[in-house]
């Protein structure tokens, strides 16, 4: 180890970053973005019409724009949830380079709940995307939750063989609400 020390290494400074803003209109840069991840944007209105359709037996809404959505209230125990259809969640911002949405701890209820629901809604405010993650983790730099995720679809998985598989790990389908 002290031959190793020893080494003198010259001192370099680190790589200027790069600005990766997007080029266009930011809310179709992340509509287009979610798309590409096979998940789906809504507005209120086709949210509304399309949640009777799916005639869900349980669903939880922790989303403040959906309040009364609930079939069952939340439990302790993430475990009893291990049949539920729909969870309606708020996003805190989302990132329209890649489409990943930000939620934190406070808005989850239960860490497991974006993983364990069948079908998944993220309501957003379209006030609030960022065009790079540099800015998106700008943004949750100072954030004083114990824990926090982006999510940028449903989940997915491919094998050697180049399956895909959607749902395979999580929520088989991600829907954004765009408020």
């Amino acid at each position: 180890m002290s031959a190793i020390r020893g080494i003198s290494i010259p001192q370099k400074s680190l790589p200027d970053v790069p600005d990766f803003r997007l080029s266009g209109d930011l809310e179709e840069g992340f509509i287009q973005s979610i798309l590409g991840n096979k998940g789906e944007v809504l507005s209120m209105d086709e949210f509304i019409r399309w949640l009777p359709s799916m005639h869900f037996s349980k669903v939880i809404s922790l989303s403040s724009h959906f309040k009364n959505y609930s079939t069952i209230t939340l439990p302790e125990d993430p475990h009893d949830l291990e049949d539920l259809g729909l969870a309606i969640l708020d996003g805190q911002f989302a990132v329209a380079e890649n489409g990943a949405i930000w939620l934190e701890d406070s808005n989850l209820g239960l860490r497991a709940l974006p993983f364990i629901t069948e079908h998944l809604v993220i309501v957003l405010d379209r006030n609030k995307l960022v065009e790079t993650m540099h800015q998106g983790y700008n943004l949750i730099g100072g954030a004083k939750s114990g824990f926090g995720l982006f999510i940028a679809g449903p989940s997915k998985t491919a094998d050697i063989e180049q399956s895909l598989v959607i749902g395979a790990h999580g929520a088989k389908s991600l829907r954004v609400v765009l408020v």
